[in-house]
């Protein structure tokens, strides 16, 4: 029975137990079920700082984890060995909900960890997964923070929205052809941001890639779309390294960041330079 994934932009349609582009959700008798559920690639303890999020508890450490999978294709993901991955190509073991809530409050016994990221792959392909990790991690009175792609829909973040004290989300651009490029859509990842900051604290990562998308015209743009929300969200502008598919390509000029972030503090009230 083919059934229609509708968890992302992409609405995948899938034949039973055929799994989606994004290695992370199958097609189970006719429903769109999440194949990575509790399957941990990695886990660390991280600096808030680190997610990027410079105005939510700042000094703090969180526990950040990671699944398998990605709806999206970013010829410079800097951590494709999981976001490509699956569950057959990668090693993980099965953290149920309350257990990495537990782990979780462990370490903040030990130090100053506020409580849990999900991070490292998309974590919003798996959305059932945060929602109910992320429940039993507020049930311990911690925090919970979702770094993502932003390219779902809004059902998915709103299965997870009441349970989600901050988001840092991609906003890798401002162009539909450019999202084009890296396998993903813009308006979906606009109307994300939208309906995120209804419920959480939003700050948004723009990574600049030399010759794609570090023109001034498109940083105007991007920073005066961003203010029309809210002028106030934090914007991190970030330096690009080769990786993946663009290891010929050389890193961000610093120039080209500080004239990047100057155009957009003439919108933006907080505007960050990142990975210097």
């Amino acid at each position: 029975m083919a059934d229609t994934c509708d968890i992302c932009f992409r609405h995948c349609v899938l034949e039973t137990n055929q799994i989606g582009f994004c290695r992370a959700r199958k097609n189970d008798g006719g429903t769109s079920v999440c194949l990575n559920y509790a399957k941990i690639t990695s886990i660390a303890l991280d600096p808030i700082e680190k997610k990027p999020l410079a105005r939510f508890h700042p000094g703090s450490s969180i526990l950040s984890v990671g699944s398998f999978g990605c709806n999206m294709d970013c010829p410079f993901c800097q951590n494709s060995s999981i976001a490509c991955g699956d569950e057959k190509s990668v090693g993980w073991e099965i953290i149920a909900p309350d257990k990495l809530a537990h782990i979780a409050d462990v370490n903040r016994r030990r130090g100053n960890n506020i409580g849990v990221a999900f991070t490292y792959n998309e974590p919003m392909i798996g959305f059932e997964y945060v929602r109910d990790a992320a429940r039993e991690v507020r049930k311990l009175s911690m925090k919970n923070v979702v770094v993502t792609n932003g390219a779902v829909g809004l059902y998915a973040l709103g299965e997870v929205a009441e349970y989600i004290d901050a988001f840092n989300i991609d906003l890798k651009g401002f162009s539909e052809e450019w999202y084009h490029d890296l396998g993903g859509d813009l308006k979906t990842v606009q109307s994300f941001i939208r309906e995120a900051v209804k419920s959480a604290h939003v700050e948004l990562t723009t990574l600049i890639i030399p010759g794609e998308n570090d023109t001034d015209d498109e940083m105007r743009e991007l920073s005066s779309w961003v203010s029309s929300i809210d002028r106030t969200i934090p914007l991190h502008i970030t330096r690009f390294f080769p990786r993946k598919h663009m290891l010929d390509k050389a890193p961000t000029p610093i120039n080209t960041l500080t004239r990047l972030a100057g155009i957009a503090r003439e919108a933006v009230d907080t505007v960050l330079i990142g990975n210097v």
